[in-house]
């Protein structure tokens, strides 16, 4: 059977709901990865957490990462948080992310999309998160 959003959410009434990427094409190919267990780390801008933003990731807690549409994709529980800055990023972190040949690949892909969003800057603070994957909601995606 399968599970709305709301029913995901009150059976987890301390989980946040997020979308990985900025386009449906992103999202798509960072859930394939999350998926097949190639994804277990992931980081974005710190500025885009506090009061009126996204709360900032907690150990143990289980969040849902949508589908680009709204719908529930996965839910990941949060293994590990830290800051660290964009200029200080280092390959192993890049390896956890999936997406990336390389430090190299990382830095010009997060950089294009910080700027695409009007953050980027060379020692902006980021939030690092490692994840695991609990549940996929939608296994034959």
């Amino acid at each position: 059977m399968t599970q709305t959003l709301q029913q995901i959410i009150d059976a987890n009434p301390e989980a946040e709901t997020f979308r990985f990427g900025d386009s449906p094409e992103l999202c798509a190919e960072i859930l394939a990865l999350v998926r097949s267990g190639v994804k277990t780390a992931t980081c974005d801008a710190a500025a885009s957490y506090g009061a009126g933003k996204d709360a900032w990731p907690e150990v143990g807690r289980r969040n849902v990462a949508l589908n680009w549409d709204g719908t529930p994709a996965v839910m990941v529980e949060t293994v590990e948080v830290f800051t660290r800055r964009f200029n200080e990023m280092d390959e192993a972190f890049v390896a956890a992310q999936g997406e990336f040949r390389d430090l190299a690949h990382w830095r010009n892909g997060y950089e294009a999309y910080f700027r695409r969003a009007g953050l980027f800057a060379p020692d902006m603070k980021l939030m690092c998160e490692r994840f695991k994957l609990v549940e996929d909601f939608c296994p034959s995606a």
